[in-house]
């Protein structure tokens, strides 16, 4: 019987020590395990089910070394016996109309007494099988019992993860005594939702996921679960961002875009046209924006915030655009001063190199309160922070490569003035799931259509033997007029610590295999300038300064330099139109959306264009991969090959400088790669519901739930 609780009836929050057999010994062996309620003992699924009722013949049992049921009767009486060190060895035989085997159990001589003769069993355990004359042995040590009842046993037993001092065994008593006594399993999803969403009670996940009634029902069971961690990482997540934002900002109501649009030689996609039309609807709001505007490199972004900052500035206000080098604040400022120049209005650049009377001209062009003397739109970067920019009606700040800005610098940007709406764009094709986990309070829109004409990059693999054929093709390359970027894992070859950032994500293939030397962009730079004489062939990497990294690459734009070796600097960035040639080296080294990236510097012109992943990589992990960048062309289905590969930790590590903190990731019941559809549908229907009802007042007990989990989440 449970023991009677100070608080009188036992409920979810009892402790477990309520449980028959659970003292303070067994309680610490399950606290260290995260259990210390009936509520937590519940939620602690298990890591996998063995299927006990697929019952085989012992001539048909499994011979791959995995796991069988037999059921067999006991032929004879079983014997004990003594071996060395004090230890026991029970022995007996026991037979199906296939055959017979030895049945042992080590240190159990207590079971001589229910293995009677003629009692009949399931058996579950390896089945090992040896060749006879006349037929073959059989032989089962330590299997796991249960008296044999046609119908009566579940097919499927629960394996549970254990820590010190908690055996299965305590598991399945403990958890089935606490869906004895815990009758009533609070719901806390809406019913609708439930409905709309075909999802099971909390009541028969919580029973299926523990004892199975069928694969069916285990997978219904499962799915529910995961389905209530997400919906509420996204209520929780979706309410500390609303929080954040107070209704303050300024309406831009003028949306007429159509001039700017016309001045452009194409139609915007139908993803451009989605992306547009969620920022306008966002810009009507008092509620300060805050999207996420996530696509591939080359897929037309700038030209969906070009639109955004239109609009601003036809309702009156001002726009600002910031930028993470010098090199990138130039390209935009040229692009969009000529575009809005079209149609009348002029935008000024801001950055350190800004002579000072220019700065201070612009300083005052910003904060100039009649409208006829405002600058509308200053494209700049970190500069625009300084205090001397003050802005008379800033409403739209639009960050490019977001992941290059921390969250306190967009925020001094944005605090320059009252309710700014933020727009922040990537040209990391981030996963959906992923950006839903990374990005839970900011909407998200995805441009993953490319623009008509945008020529694909063929990408080739290739090993070291290709070596002097590299060298001609970079040769060849530049004597047509092309330029060529050479990319290496390492800075000099001292490196201790690939220069990409990615982990080893392959030490499974057949134990630690011994990976390629690394090449380093230093002496890398130096063997093509001996190779190659005639071409001019310079190096950039992460340490050299912002000014020297910025004159370097205005030097490579200008097409004074042929060929450019360097680290994944160059990853994001400056457009090169007659860069034609990528060369990645020790491909293998990269996350397949680093390779992406990298290989969509080129690409960006009129001329053919090539990516060559080099590496000499003998795992079959690495090829696989890079088969997948050969043959795939989609940055967000290799993003998701990525994640599938690597996990969210080191995708996030080799991808983005602001990644969330572990916790945020860490899923009790959910996979990011397999669970992606749920995580849509759940984070649709959070929103919905705090559409309708954003303090969840009408549900109470999600709100309890909601509140439990911000309390003890990690993921902001």
């Amino acid at each position: 019987m449970p023991k009677a609780t100070k608080g009188g009836a036992i409920t979810l929050s009892s402790p477990v020590t309520v449980l028959s057999g659970v003292g303070p010994a067994k309680a610490a062996s399950y606290a260290k395990a995260g259990i210390e309620t009936l509520e937590d003992l519940l939620l602690h699924v298990p890591r996998a089910y063995e299927n006990r009722g697929d019952i085989r013949k012992l001539s048909d049992a499994r011979t791959d070394g995995g796991k069988t049921a037999v059921v067999l009767t006991v032929a004879t009486t079983p014997q004990a016996a003594k071996l060395r060190g004090g230890l026991t060895i029970l022995k007996f035989r026991a037979f199906d109309q296939s055959g017979s085997a030895e049945i042992l159990f080590f240190n159990m001589p207590f079971l001589r007494q229910i293995f009677t003769v003629g009692s009949e069993w399931r058996f579950f355990g390896v089945v090992e099988a040896t060749p006879v004359r006349g037929g073959m042995k059989y032989k089962m040590s330590s299997p796991a019992y249960e008296p044999y009842a046609e119908g009566a046993l579940p097919d499927f037993s629960a394996v549970y993860p254990l820590s010190e001092g908690l055996t299965q065994k305590n598991l399945f008593v403990h958890v089935s005594e606490a869906m004895r006594l815990c009758t009533s399993l609070p719901d806390v999803l809406p019913d609708e939702i439930r409905r709309k969403r075909s999802l099971c009670t909390m009541a028969y996940a919580i029973r299926n996921i523990h004892n199975p009634e069928s694969y069916t029902a285990l997978a219904a069971a499962k799915r529910r679960l995961i389905y209530d961690e997400f919906f509420l990482f996204s209520l929780s997540m979706s309410m500390q961002g609303k929080k954040k934002r107070v209704s303050n900002a300024f309406p831009l109501t003028k949306q007429n875009i159509s001039p700017l649009l016309s001045e452009f030689p194409y139609e915007l996609t139908g993803a451009q046209k989605r992306a547009v039309k969620d920022i306008a609807t966002d810009l009507k709001s008092e509620t300060p924006m805050r999207r996420m505007l996530i696509g591939d490199v080359g897929c037309g972004k700038t030209i969906v915030a070009a639109a955004a900052i239109l609009i601003a500035v036809l309702s009156g206000r001002q726009a600002a655009l910031m930028a993470p080098t010098e090199i990138l604040a130039r390209q935009h400022y040229e692009d969009l001063s000529e575009l809005f120049g079209k149609i009348g209005i002029k935008c000024e650049l801001l950055i350190g190199a800004t002579p000072a009377k220019e700065k201070r001209r612009i300083y005052a062009a910003l904060s100039a309160e009649h409208p006829d003397a405002r600058v509308p739109i200053v494209i700049g970067t970190h500069a625009l922070l300084s205090d001397g920019v003050q802005f008379a009606a800033l409403s739209l700040v639009v960050t490019d490569e977001q992941h290059r800005f921390g969250v306190n610098q967009r925020a001094a940007l944005t605090e320059k003035s009252e309710g700014v709406h933020l727009l922040s764009m990537s040209a990391t094709p981030i996963p959906r799931s992923l950006a839903l986990v990374m990005y839970g309070d900011t909407d998200i829109s995805r441009i993953d259509e490319m623009p008509p004409g945008r020529q694909r990059v063929d990408t080739f693999v290739v090993d070291e033997n290709y070596r002097q054929r590299l060298i001609a093709f970079i040769r060849k390359t530049v004597s047509e007029g092309g330029q060529v970027y050479v990319v290496c894992p390492s800075i000099e070859e001292s490196d201790k610590q690939d220069d990409c950032g990615v982990s080893l994500y392959d030490i499974g293939d057949a134990g630690f295999t011994k990976k390629p030397p690394l090449k380093a962009a230093i002496k890398y730079a130096d063997e093509l300038s001996e190779a190659l004489p005639e071409l001019t062939v310079a190096f950039l990497h992460g340490k050299l300064k912002s000014e020297q990294k910025d004159a370097i690459m205005t030097s490579f734009e200008c097409g004074e330099i042929n060929v450019l070796v360097s680290t994944t600097v160059i990853e994001v960035g400056v457009n090169v139109p007659n860069a034609s040639l990528m060369i990645v080296e020790n491909a293998e080294r990269f996350g397949l959306s680093q390779l992406h990236q990298l290989r969509g510097r080129v690409g960006r012109g009129k001329r053919k264009s090539y990516c060559i992943l080099v590496s000499d990589d003998p795992a079959e992990t690495a090829k696989k991969r890079l088969t997948v960048m050969k043959d795939n062309y989609d940055g967000f289905s290799i993003a998701e090959a990525d994640l599938a590969a690597r996990g969210p930790g080191d995708f996030l590590a080799s991808n983005s400088n602001e990644i969330r903190q572990s916790g945020g990731l860490k899923f009790k019941f959910a996979d990011l790669c397999g669970d992606a559809s749920i995580l849509a549908h759940a984070t649709e229907d959070a929103n919905f519901i705090l559409n309708q009802n954003p303090t969840l007042d009408e549900y109470p007990a999600l709100s309890d739930a909601v509140s439990k989990l911000g309390a003890g989440t990690n993921a902001d």
